[in-house]
């Protein structure tokens, strides 16, 4: 069953957090476990996003948040937000998309 992260955080670096963001997807091209990203701003709250981050299952997430460098990452990007963040992890139960 494919799994989604859903990370939000408050920043007022976010081209920082983006540049270190970029700098981490090259750096692990095929390597990468995670198998789409979203990044979204909150339009009614200042400086808060969210990572919507999908794997192809749970299991795998686990695998890649146990990862000595996944942990070097987060504890990098933490540094560049205004508090800590706040996790939600979803088993993705549906998906439609629409064309019309």
């Amino acid at each position: 069953m494919r799994f989604v992260q859903i990370i939000e955080f408050k920043t007022s670096r976010i081209d920082e957090f983006n540049a270190l963001l970029d700098s981490w997807v090259e750096k692990n091209a095929g390597n990468r476990l995670a198998s789409r990203a979203l990044q979204v701003r909150d339009r009614d709250k200042e400086n808060v996003y969210l990572n919507i981050v999908e794997f192809p299952s749970y299991e795998q997430a686990m695998d890649n948040s146990n990862r000595p460098e996944t942990a070097e990452f987060a504890a990098q990007l933490a540094a560049l937000c205004d508090g800590p963040p706040v996790f939600r992890n979803l088993d993705l139960l549906n998906e439609r998309t629409f064309q019309d």
